[in-house]
């Protein structure tokens, strides 16, 4: 079986592993790797089914994934992104010697919306994009890269970005596009919360669509983590605003150097 896929890149003391969102692949990350390269050694990864790891056979799921990451990284800063932000979440909790600080980038510990969690996206949205991959893939896919870009300022370049990459490392295995829905759609790590351990930062897209930033606020003061929100930024804000993430890790990084 072909092993997960995992990028090195940079030359710096502090270890960074970084997690990609549902449908995407680690080479989505590119703005931010730029950014901090220079500082950091990053472990960019492909989830299973994902970019180079699509013919990975290991499962989506948040546990199967952090355990296989955590094999082929040494301790390190995780950052996750959207669904990537479950599994580094996850990893947190169960794994606290291997992730030295989280970072919780435009992702929360439940995704779905429900009477006790007005911050998340609404069921019916997850159960239609699942029903819309069996009858019409691609379309379902660009779709979803427009509500990721909703409401950012720069709307209209970080879609046509993601338009470019999304495809650049072959088609992600519509086995694991369902497997990830299932993951965002049963996914409640609330209570857990106050167990981690480790220093953590939860960074908003002050105008993302998908993950609204409150949820993330709440979300930093149950592990007395600091909360951060791009002002500008949707759901994706290592496209145009990099240098402001890349500030908003600098705390994290600080402590792990």
């Amino acid at each position: 079986m072909p092993e997960l896929f995992i990028d090195k890149r940079g030359r710096g003391a502090a270890q960074v592993v970084l997690i990609h969102g549902w449908a995407m692949h680690g080479g989505v990350f590119a703005p931010l790797v730029a950014a901090l390269e220079d500082r950091c050694t990053l472990h960019v990864v492909d989830l299973p089914g994902h970019g180079r790891s699509r013919d990975c056979g290991l499962p989506l799921e948040a546990a199967a994934c952090a355990r296989a990451i955590a094999a082929r990284t040494p301790p390190a800063l995780w950052l996750g992104w959207s669904l990537g932000g479950l599994i580094a979440l996850t990893a947190a909790l169960d794994m606290p010697t291997q992730v030295r600080a989280l970072a919780m980038l435009c992702a929360s510990p439940r995704f779905t919306r429900g009477e006790d969690w007005p911050h998340g996206v609404e069921r019916d949205v997850i159960e239609q994009l699942g029903r819309d991959l069996d009858r019409d893939y691609r379309a379902t896919l660009e779709r979803f890269l427009a509500l990721e870009t909703l409401g950012s300022e720069r709307a209209r370049e970080e879609l046509r970005l993601l338009r470019a990459d999304l495809y650049a490392r072959g088609e992600p295995d519509p086995r694991v596009l369902h497997e990830g829905l299932a993951l965002l759609d049963a996914t409640d790590l609330r209570a857990r919360l106050p167990e981690l351990t480790r220093p953590n930062a939860w960074i908003a897209g002050r105008r993302d669509r998908l993950i609204p930033w409150a949820g993330m606020a709440w979300s930093a003061e149950q592990c007395e983590g600091s909360f951060a929100c791009i002002e500008h930024a949707g759901h994706a804000p290592f496209l145009g605003y990099a240098a402001e993430l890349a500030a908003a890790l600098e705390p994290l990084l600080s402590e792990i150097a």
